[in-house]
Formats: C-alpha cells, structure tokens, sequence
C-alpha cells in the first residue's frame, strides 16, 4: 500500500524485521497530552512499533516531543511529518509504513492499561504463524472526566472468551456493545487487503475503519480485560455534541460512505451481514439525533435527504427504517423530535459517549 503524499520520516529504526503489533498515534497539536499515550504503549518494549504521526501540527511543540521519542528509543519509534490531512490520513501514513503483524491505532488524548496491555502482547505471541486471527477485539473504558465509575464496554455476552471463532459463533449485540476502533485491533495484511484508505480532512472516518474491513474478516479472537482507555472530556474533542452538529456534514457523508460499502460489498455470512446492517442503523441514528437536536430547518430537511439517500436500496432501507432505531428517529411532528431528544438524553447518561 503506496502513501500518495509526500512525508518527512524520522529514525525509522530496526527496518525490514516484523514487529509484532504497529501502534499508530495521530497526533495534531497535541503536546499537552501525547506524552501519556506514547509511554502507555512503549511499554511493550521491542515487540512493538509506535508510529507517531505529526498531522502538520503548527501551535505547540508535538513534532519536537515526537522526535525526542525517536532519539530516545530508535528501535521502537518511528516519526513521520506530514502536512495536515486530518485524523484519517494520519492513519492512512500508518497503516503505510507498518511492520507489525498486527495494527491498533490509539488516539493522542488516549491510552492503554498497563495490565491489561502485557495480556493483550501475550494473547498475540501465542498464535502460530498462519493461525492468527484477522481481528482481536478487547474491552474499552470511557474515562470520562468528572464520572467517577467510568463505564466499561465489554464482549463475554457476545463472543467466546479466549478462543478462536467466526461470525457464526457471534451473538446479539446491545446498543452500546459495538465494535470500535477503541476495541479492535486488526491483523495488518487485512486492512491491506481490503485497500482500506480513509478520506482526507473528515472527522468520524473511526467507523469506516473498523467497518470496510468486516467482510474480510473470517477469524476472530476475543480477550476479556479492559485494555483501552478513551479519555472524554476535551472540550475541543470531535465527540461534543455542540462539535458534532458543527461537524454534521461530515458525519453524514461517513454514513453515506458506509452505507455504498455495504452495498456494493458481497457479504456472504449471513451473521455479517447482520451486524454490518445494525452497525448502520446507529450511524442513521446518530446523523438523525444531531441533526435533530440542532432543531434548525436546514438541518430537518438534511435528516430527510439521508432517509431518502438509504432509499437507493429499497431492502436496506426497510431494514434500517423499520426497526427500534429507525422508528426512535422518525417519530413525526415537535413531539416526536421532542421523543428523540430525550431518548438520546438517556442514553448519553448510562453510557456517557459524550
């Protein structure tokens, strides 16, 4: 996988030798916190790569932190300098430049548990050469500032705990129990095969990436500890809600992004398929809530126009209109937007995504 845009690159270290997992860290102006992410997982020592990705930072001084890491541990870091392409492109120059078998990307506001992370390195030393899974899913924590109990999304009701499996052995999923970029980690050559490549200068791309690849993903592996910590309390952070309905435009071009993937895709796990449909239905919803609570016109009249973008497909828009979540963002009138609204309100309170 070629990167189409030009990179400076530091200290590329211990080049040609595999890695066993490739951690790449986006980081934009992110000198005040990035120093915590990058030590959590230099942890793993030489088993592992950390990318750190300078996305054309200018106001602090995170290319002279990353650099310093680069000096410091030349075996273990790698630097890359790029003009600023946004969150997505920033994973794109990871994924390009990995040796690892296997790839997690962890947000610079983000880390990972110390514990739970020599678990997670020794479920990956375990599998033969051959046999390793496409993707390992783990447990995720929103540390959310000013909670106390940070709520912990996790899988034993779902997937087999610590074992192989495939889709047919994946049960029902609860609302909150998605997988998320916080909780998958991929094998490297499947995000290569499927030639994910995520779009320039757009928030919300996190939900192509753990989504484009399910239809490639065959083998799956499930470890029960809480490895990634999700720090929620930026106010600056593209999960605001006033943020998120500034942004509305962008989220909605990711579902409809999501939505022709699906599509165009020949999924043939019926389980897959499933899930991929449900994974849909929450972006419908969430583009439906923001656009709902900004209680504009222009906004209203945008949630219409993706109702109607899903029509494309008449089976997929039946499937995602006339379901729970279809039927909680499509109430009509005041008061059903007013339904909508408090339902999100709820359910913000018991899981705290924002």
């Amino acid at each position: 996988m070629d990167c189409k845009y030009p990179l400076t690159i530091k200290r590329f270290g211990m080049e040609g030798n595999m890695k066993l997992i490739s951690f790449t860290i986006p980081c934009y102006n992110s000198a005040a916190y990035m120093d915590k992410c990058i030590q959590s997982v230099l942890a793993g020592g030489k088993d592992v790569e950390v990318i750190i990705v300078d996305d054309g930072s200018t106001k602090d001084d995170t290319a002279r932190i990353a650099d310093n890491y680069s000096k410091k541990y030349p075996d273990i870091v790698k630097v890359i300098h790029q003009e600023n392409g946004g969150h997505g492109e920033a994973v794109n120059t990871g994924l390009a430049h990995a040796t690892g078998k296997f790839f997690k990307v962890v947000d610079s506001d983000d880390w990972v548990d110390l514990k739970s992370y020599k678990k997670i390195l020794s479920v990956l030393k375990s599998f033969e050469d051959g046999e390793e899974p496409d993707m390992l899913i783990a447990n995720y924590v929103y540390n959310k500032v000013g909670v106390s109990r940070k709520k912990v999304i996790h899988y034993d009701n779902v997937f087999p705990v610590e074992k192989m499996f495939g889709w047919n052995e994946v049960g029902n999923f609860k609302i909150d129990q998605y997988i998320l970029m916080h909780s998958a980690i991929y094998r490297t050559q499947i995000l290569r095969e499927c030639s994910l490549q995520l779009p320039k200068h757009t928030f919300y791309v996190d939900n192509i990436f753990v989504f484009e690849p399910l239809p490639f993903v065959k083998k799956m592996y499930y470890v029960n500890t809480n490895f990634y910590r999700y720090f929620i309390g930026r106010a600056d952070q593209s999960v605001n809600e006033d943020i998120m309905i500034s942004r509305i435009d962008q989220q909605i071009d990711v579902t409809k992004r999501m939505i022709n993937f699906y599509l165009e895709s020949h999924i043939e796990n019926v389980k897959c398929d499933l899930y991929m449909v449900q994974y849909l239905r929450i972006m419908m919803e969430v583009s439906s809530i923001f656009l709902i609570i900004s209680g504009t016109k222009e906004n209203l009249a945008k949630k219409k126009e993706l109702w109607n973008y899903a029509k494309k497909d008449k089976k997929l828009y039946r499937r995602l209109r006339y379901s729970l979540l279809g039927f909680s963002v499509n109430f009509p009138g005041k008061i059903g937007r007013m339904i909508s609204k408090n339902g999100y309100k709820v359910m913000n309170k018991l899981i705290g995504f924002n």
